[in-house]
């Protein structure tokens, strides 16, 4: 069972400039995050966007959807900023013959200290073993995106 991993920027792929004091969205790090975790799964990685959600658009919502349409896997992970990832992943409803899982970070793959690893291996396990469907992978949880929601005040998501 291949698994497509659809890179669209957010925080996991930021990194930090430290003349500008500023953060930007980087190459995608799933590659690096992928080979350290020795992983025996197969997968290919494909790039689609390097965007904050914040800055995500109608039409790259649109983009995102006929990439995981398009695509021959019918097991996708979508890595995504976490802003807006609920907004995307309700884009997709509608989608069959696919189980899809989106996740992020809210720290930078890059940091030391992030979540982006737990997160990405939550995704990948989950894409494997949930049926088909469209859903979110964030704080050691699986989410149906019309029940969640990302809590800016605690920098979680939940359940609604």
């Amino acid at each position: 069972m291949k698994i497509e991993i659809i890179t669209t920027g957010g925080t996991i792929d930021k990194i930090y400039f430290d003349a500008k004091s500023s953060y930007e969205i980087g190459e995608p790090q799933i590659g690096t995050v992928l080979a350290e975790a020795n992983l025996t799964i197969d997968y290919q990685v494909r790039s689609l966007l390097r965007k904050d959600s914040l800055d995500m658009t109608a039409e790259d919502r649109l983009l995102i959807r006929a990439a995981v349409e398009n695509s021959p896997a019918s097991r996708i992970v979508i890595t995504h900023g976490t802003d807006t990832m609920i907004d995307t992943a309700l884009s997709l409803a509608g989608v069959v013959g696919k189980t899809v899982v989106l996740t992020g970070a809210m720290q930078p793959a890059r940091f030391r200290y992030t979540d982006a690893i737990y997160n990405v291996a939550s995704a990948l396990t989950a894409v494997q073993l949930l049926p088909e469907g469209i859903w979110v992978a964030m704080n050691g949880q699986i989410f149906d995106p019309a029940k969640a929601r990302k809590n800016r005040e605690q920098n979680r998501f939940e359940s609604i």
